[in-house]
């Protein structure tokens, strides 16, 4: 039986994750910041709830020991954990900041370091990474969400030269709008209300965000490309998760800047 470890398995996309795999006859360690409160997983055959939190090293090392001592070989990772800062950066504190790029980049890091060498061990592994139609473009109001997510993608192309050389593998995965991703703890939404400039387009695009999320996947579909990207055996680097992230990726890459960038302004009525 293999093994995947996942962060962020308390809710959306880890969760799902989380059931598929077990279902499919894998050991799963499923990570979050507060086990305690889950219930669904923990009566589950093979999969172990634990707790880690990206953002402390130490709560990483003991679940990826845990995890080890208990199945005795992890075989992927998914880097899952993270959430959404949108508004105007201006209004952002620098503790907000800090925050987004903690969770989203540091911690994904962080968390990938603590398996390497046990990949390296292993001569095998493979590191999936939950990037964004928002690591290839960008909407309005994104700026430390989308830099966060064009961090990993840079990261993960980057890293596969290195985990080739072990015989490891990293993947992307790219989803779309995902129903409930971006309601309650997954987003962190900032506006000062004082800077008049900015009120216009934050309206204006808080209204758009709505209708595109009226439209979202379930977790469960970037649950199955997950999968898909963990068991396929090839080289593939990235894997889109949702039909309205395959349009949009290409038509970011039909498209030159200015065509992109004025298509954008349209969607949101700038």
């Amino acid at each position: 039986m293999k093994t995947i470890l996942i962060t962020g398995a308390s809710s959306g996309i880890g969760k799902e994750t989380a059931k598929l795999f077990q279902s499919k006859g894998w050991n799963v360690i499923a990570t979050m910041r507060k086990p305690e409160t889950e219930t669904e997983l923990k009566n589950l055959d093979n999969v172990l709830v634990t707790k880690l939190d990206v953002v402390d090293p130490s709560s990483i090392a003991a679940a990826v020991n845990e995890g080890i001592a208990k199945f005795g070989q992890i075989d992927v990772l998914l880097n899952n954990a993270g959430y959404g800062a949108y508004g105007v950066l201006e209004s952002f504190s620098r503790e907000q900041i800090i925050r987004q790029f903690d969770t989203n980049v540091i911690g994904l890091l962080d968390v990938t370091k603590a398996l390497l060498p046990h990949f390296r061990q292993n001569k095998s592994g493979v590191i999936i990474n939950i990037s964004s139609i928002g690591g290839k473009m960008s909407f309005p109001l994104g700026v430390l969400y989308h830099g966060t997510k064009f961090a990993v993608e840079g990261i993960s192309e980057s890293l596969s030269y290195e985990v080739e050389q072990f015989g490891g593998k990293v993947k992307i995965v790219e989803p779309g709008a995902i129903a409930t991703e971006f309601t309650g703890r997954s987003l962190d939404f900032s506006n000062d209300e004082s800077i008049a400039e900015y009120q216009p387009i934050v309206g204006k695009v808080l209204a758009a965000v709505e209708t595109m999320f009226g439209q979202a996947s379930p977790a469960s579909v970037v649950a199955n490309v997950i999968y898909q990207a963990a068991t396929d055996g090839t080289g593939q680097l990235r894997y889109t998760a949702g039909e309205d992230a395959k349009a949009i990726i290409a038509q970011r890459q039909q498209a030159n800047d200015d065509a992109f960038i004025a298509g954008m302004k349209t969607q949101f009525g700038l």
